[in-house]
């Protein structure tokens, strides 16, 4: 444990009885150094949270309390961690910061600038001013670790923006492919999509089909081309495609690129370079394209990638995995937080395995 912090640290999660809730509080309820102190669900209020999720030790002794309580609580915390809508989030952070709270927020109330909201959300962003100060963190790709020491309002990246950007990102770092035109196919399941009552998420709906969705108009698409410009890779344009898989959890992600021009050993090249990036990254794992699976990542915080080549057309298909819950949504969450407190980014996260088959 860092020697700054000698206590066990108070953490809040603000819409608990979300899909990104409940995973946020399964892994909270082990970390050894945050303490769950306050979870809000205006669904499960006054029933304790062990009864409406398999967690075990203090975390399943915690009352669930109204959305109204729990703001008024805020001060009480170290963190909160708010798994709401964005425009919800939009107003609750200011609360949260006036109390003297940090803040890790799980939606896209935080993720672009101001002016991109109205194109792509559909609203007037409502705090230009909390955005502008808003840390953008994916820790391995936008070497933040420095500003989140200091950050008083996280923004935690979108899970496909998540998939996305780790399998271009060190192509274009190294200038192995071209930044323009990138196109990446995506397929999430169903936890991707929130947890609602909807015609179209509904079991008969979506079992045995696979369809795209939001078209040339999904609010991801800026946010990867902004995650890759934090990283290092600025420039690159991006054709994203999110499709619908008949599975609860996982992303894989697919990017389309052409390779530079005048590369002698493009396969060799592309090897070294995501092996060379994965080497300081505990979450990272490198494998071949063919292995680049679900079960490789869901249940864990990992991104397990893998790229092909071939030289002769100058193309290059580049994928990741990851689980939209973990490391695209609470896992992540919790690695920002790591960060923002001084502890080692890996805590409280290494100990989740998941299953193949």
């Amino acid at each position: 444990m860092n020697e700054a912090v000698s206590q066990k640290l108070q953490v809040g999660i603000v819409g608990v009885s979300g899909y990104s809730g409940m995973e946020l509080a399964r892994i909270l309820s082990s970390h050894p150094v945050f303490a769950l102190a306050l979870v809000t669900t205006d669904k499960w209020q006054g029933q304790r949270l062990g009864d409406c999720l398999p967690v075990a030790g203090a975390a399943a002794e915690l009352a669930c309390v109204p959305h109204s309580e729990g703001q008024g609580r805020f001060g009480e915390l170290d963190v909160v961690f708010l798994c709401t809508p964005s425009e919800v989030s939009i107003s609750l952070a200011p609360i949260a910061v006036a109390a003297g709270t940090r803040v890790v927020d799980l939606s896209g109330g935080f993720r672009l600038a101001a002016a991109d909201y109205p194109v792509w959300y559909g609203f007037a962003h409502g705090n230009p001013r909390l955005l502008a100060e808003a840390v953008y963190s994916m820790p391995e790709v936008t070497d933040s670790a420095a500003k989140l020491r200091a950050a008083k309002l996280v923004s935690n990246p979108g899970c496909y923006p998540t998939a996305s950007v780790f399998s271009v990102l060190p192509l274009l770092r190294a200038g192995l492919i071209e930044p323009d035109p990138i196109f990446i196919d995506a397929k999430s399941g169903t936890t991707g999509g929130g947890r609602k009552a909807a015609e179209d998420w509904s079991f008969s709906e979506v079992s045995d089909d696979l369809r795209a969705y939001r078209i040339l108009r999904h609010q991801h698409q800026p946010e990867i081309e902004r995650a890759l410009a934090l990283g290092g890779a600025p420039g690159a344009k991006v054709t994203f495609t999110p499709h619908l898989l008949p599975m609860r959890r996982g992303i894989l992600a697919t990017a389309y690129c052409r390779l530079r021009p005048g590369l002698a050993d493009a396969a060799g090249a592309v090897k070294q370079v995501l092996a060379d990036f994965a080497a300081d990254k505990p979450f990272v794992r490198i494998v071949a394209p063919e292995a680049v699976r679900l079960q490789a990542a869901v249940g864990t915080n990992r991104v397990v990638m893998g790229a092909a080549v071939e030289p002769a057309r100058g193309v290059v298909v580049a994928l990741a995995a990851i689980d939209n819950l973990v490391k695209g949504a609470a896992g992540q969450a919790v690695q920002n937080a790591n960060l923002m407190f001084g502890l080692a980014e890996t805590t409280g996260l290494l100990a989740f395995a998941g299953h193949m088959p």
